[in-house]
């Protein structure tokens, strides 16, 4: 069936993880671009902030304080949004965790509290999100990573999480797009390193404060290709050129690829005591930043 995606300016997107990061650079450029958006996450006072800036300026928006890893409470997002706006054209998939550690060091309640919202919130919210999809034709979009096909030490279970993102979500376009040949495309976006508080919020087991390897891009070029996704579909989008030469890498010369990742263990690393080690790996923030700490901190109020 052919799949007709709706201008921005026309479609009601729903984005998880949208406090900080990239969810909330996708959820204003796409307010600002004339989309009526849901903010999803569990920060309740930053997405009443969030909603607050998008409506002072003219835009439309509502906010959902949920968990992606409960089912349930994304089941009922869906039918909230499904209810008051009509209907559901574009779910992002982009609330996540991270855990800065060797595998072998990291407690396994919180390697399994990381699965439950990298990979178990992207099948919860795609399940909730497809039959409003079906029903009206729309984009899914799940936000994996570069370390979808690669890896890297010291996020070793962030990897894991995002190679079982890239697996569900291909075999879930198998079984949508080619096998009922429903009116749906479903997109996954990965990103190369991205200047957002992603280290900040990280569960941190080293004895130093986390922080990305440059170079990184701009989070704004991430809700770029996301929004484009939205309009245009795509299968899997690679964000920023380290994204496309360290997965073509990880392809083609996976030994090599092994080499250049081990070299990136001293670069996630500051040259400070952690700050806050605990993270938002079992709370949420309320910080409202796009960027991370390169950069004045952006506050979506």
């Amino acid at each position: 069936m052919a799949r007709r995606l709706r201008p921005i300016e026309e479609q009601v997107m729903v984005i998880t993880g949208a406090s900080s990061g990239i969810g909330l650079a996708t959820t204003l450029a796409a307010a600002e671009r004339g989309a009526s958006v849901v903010a999803v996450a569990r920060s309740e006072q930053t997405l009443r902030d969030v909603v607050d800036t998008i409506s002072s300026a003219g835009g439309r928006a509502m906010m959902a304080v949920a968990d992606v890893s409960d089912r349930r409470a994304m089941e009922n997002v869906a039918r909230v949004v499904a209810s008051d706006f009509g209907r559901i054209d574009t779910w992002v998939n982009n609330a996540g965790v991270a855990i800065y550690g060797r595998l072998e060091e990291v407690d396994e309640e919180d390697s399994r509290r990381l699965f439950d919202v990298n990979f178990w919130g992207v099948v919860n919210g795609s399940l909730a999100a497809l039959p409003h999809l079906r029903a009206s034709g729309g984009a899914l979009i799940n936000v994996g990573s570069e370390v979808s096909e690669g890896v890297i030490p010291l996020q070793g279970m962030y990897s894991a999480s995002k190679h079982a993102v890239k697996g569900f979500t291909d075999a879930l376009r198998l079984e949508v797009e080619q096998v009922d040949e429903a009116p749906v495309c479903i997109t996954l976006i990965q990103p190369t390193a991205v200047d957002t508080p992603y280290p900040e919020h990280a569960r941190n087991y080293m004895d130093r404060e986390p922080k990305l390897p440059t170079p990184m891009i701009d989070p704004a070029q991430v809700a770029h290709a996301i929004l484009k996704a939205a309009t245009e579909g795509g299968r899997d989008v690679k964000v920023g050129a380290m994204a496309s030469f360290n997965t073509t890498m990880s392809r083609l010369v996976p030994g090599l690829a092994d080499r250049f990742a081990a070299m990136q263990a001293d670069r996630q690393q500051r040259d400070e005591p952690p700050l806050n080690p605990q993270g938002t790996l079992y709370r949420p923030s309320e910080t409202g930043r796009v960027h991370g700490r390169a950069q004045e901190p952006r506050a979506a109020h």
